[in-house]
């Protein structure tokens, strides 16, 4: 009886080659892996009134250049990626590409890592090497973000990888040899898909509450004092705009302020006949524009209660010169009032504080400052700031220079004093009598640990408002905070004004690949075919012999059809 079970049968020989071209080709993919992959920040990409500005593209698949006249004659910059480290960049020359409209593959911009938000490090007295570079990248950002520029722009940030990728691409620059499809080098890719339009963007405004004593138990109708400050950003890098100062340093006061005043209302016998209503509001860097809807929601008896509102902007600088910026002429008696307030308090905390008047332009719909929105209701109001010019309209709001490294802690500390001591004498009617309300060393003193946990937070967290949805942790955490020290909190959520217009896509994974030359790929090619046609043809040999092999390329003698 036959044996049922058969011995598996070995491959036949002639299949080796099959096996063997197999093996190479994934050999091929584990040589094709990246090289690096690193976290990349597009460009802003954003509409003004119809007109388009900033990166335009996302998608980036194209060979790494280290320079604008690396053998310029013969490379297609239009097909190449430029990696620019921004310590090294001339400014003039950047200018001048982008104003007259060359084309690129792409730009990739290469920022010291100190300007990383992930970098949480606290300002030390005066460095001019960061402050010359500062002033660098604020230049390059209002360039960037004034252009229309149609391809795509990324910043990343420096580190062993990318400048070991960088270092080679410029020896390769420099010795005649630039990356293309015929030399090799290193291919930059990002994977993207096109930039959308943000359909109807949110800005989230939020409110709490805090009423004052009333001997009838009923604080409607008792004056009400303001202090509001804006919380979003914008930037060249949407992703990394943090805004630390501006105006992250302005939330750290509110709350520590909130916080203070907590306290001291949460006594009967120390609740003041003042109601406090703090404002976190967004929009600020697109004309204030969450702050204007704010004031429109409110019904006409709660605006008309508002004794002064004091808006707080950009309040961490080193110095210790503060401006109160105003829209009513200083002559004006609540004005005079305010400033005497705060010029009363500031000398006994070793600061200055200047006023500043500004006349509202009342035909145009741009405003300088936060409490413009409120003097144009009528509603007595300044701002208390370190910068003594408003920036221009989407400046100096979050840019890439404005990190934790910026900021002063005590600066912080010593604004919220500032302003603290000078509402709770008014609230007092202690102006001029050296009350020390909130002392070092009593149980109102500002906390600085809670002081350096938010700003800690502020500074490594983005805040464009266009990218923040409602349920944002951010803004979830703001309303938390701000329900903890006061009685009331509301949220408004609006759209934003149509002149602004948004697009995605604003992060990415940067992949760079090192590529082989074509000249490569034929000798590899032309070797592989070699090997496999030499080690086919002694297979057949050494199994079916001489014949078969040359019966493989015989011709077929021709079948001719016999007639019937």
């Amino acid at each position: 009886m036959a044996n049922s079970q058969r011995r598996p049968a070995a491959l036949d020989p002639v299949y080796y080659p099959v096996v063997a071209l197999a093996l190479i080709l994934v050999a091929c993919v584990d040589f094709c892996d990246a090289v690096t992959v690193v976290d990349v920040y597009r460009l802003v990409q954003y509409d003004l009134s119809g007109v388009p500005f900033g990166s335009r593209l996302a998608t980036l698949n194209h060979h790494a250049g280290s320079s604008f006249f690396a053998s310029s004659s013969t490379v297609d910059l239009s097909r190449t990626v430029l990696m620019l480290p921004v310590r090294e960049l001339d400014l003039d020359l950047i200018k001048e590409y982008i104003g007259q409209g060359k084309l690129l593959g792409g730009l990739l911009l290469l920022l010291p890592p100190q300007f990383s938000p992930e970098k949480v490090e606290t300002a030390v007295g005066r460095d001019e090497n960061f402050d010359l570079l500062r002033n660098k990248v604020s230049e390059l950002e209002r360039l960037l973000i004034h252009a229309n520029i149609p391809y795509p722009v990324y910043f990343a940030f420096e580190d062993d990888n990318i400048n070991a990728v960088l270092a080679e691409v410029k020896r390769n620059d420099a010795s005649g040899q630039p990356a293309t499809a015929t030399t090799g080098g290193y291919k930059l890719v990002v994977a993207a898909s096109d930039p959308k339009k943000i359909a109807s963007p949110t800005i989230t405004n939020i409110q709490g509450w805090l009423p004052g004593l009333k001997p009838d138990g009923d604080s409607s109708q008792l004056p009400t004092i303001a202090i509001v400050a804006s919380y979003d950003t914008f930037g060249a890098a949407p992703a990394l705009s943090v805004g630390s100062d501006s105006n992250g340093s302005g939330v750290v006061a509110l709350l520590e302020i909130a916080r203070l005043f907590s306290v001291l209302y949460s006594n009967p016998k120390t609740r003041g006949r003042y109601n406090l209503l703090f404002g976190l509001t967004s929009g600020g860097p697109y004309n204030f524009n969450g702050t204007q809807k704010w004031l429109r929601s409110f019904d006409q008896r709660l605006r008309e209660s508002i004794d002064y509102a004091i808006c707080l902007n950009s309040l961490g600088s080193l110095g210790n010169e503060l401006h109160l910026h105003v829209s009513k002429p200083p002559e004006n008696t609540y004005i005079q009032q305010i400033f005497q307030g705060f010029s009363s308090v500031a000398e006994e905390s070793g600061l200055q504080v200047g006023l500043k008047h500004k006349k509202i332009n009342i035909s145009s719909p741009r405003v300088a400052w936060e409490h413009e929105q409120f003097s144009r209701l009528r509603v007595t109001a300044a701002t208390i700031s370190e910068l003594s010019t408003a920036p221009e309209l989407l400046e100096g709001t979050g840019s890439l220079s404005d990190n934790r490294r910026s900021v002063s802690e005590a600066s912080i500390i010593r604004s919220v004093k500032l302003v603290a001591e000078s509402v709770a004498r008014h609230i007092y009617s202690q102006e001029g009598k050296g009350t020390n309300i909130f002392a070092d060393d009593g149980s109102l003193a500002v906390n600085p640990s809670y002081v350096r946990s938010w700003l800690d937070l502020l500074s490594t967290t983005s805040r464009v408002a266009p990218f923040l949805s409602k349920s944002d942790p951010l803004i979830m955490a703001l309303q938390k905070e701000l329900a903890d020290h006061t009685a009331e909190v509301n949220v408004q959520h609006e759209t934003l004004d149509e002149t602004f217009t948004f697009y995605d896509s604003i992060s990415g994974r940067l992949h760079v690949y090192q590529v082989a030359s074509v000249t490569f790929d034929l000798l590899l090619l032309l070797v592989l075919g070699s090997y496999l046609i030499t080690l086919f043809s002694f297979l057949v040999i050494t199994t079916r012999g001489l014949d078969d092999l040359i019966s493989l390329f015989r011709r077929p003698p021709s079948r001719k059809v016999k007639a019937v």
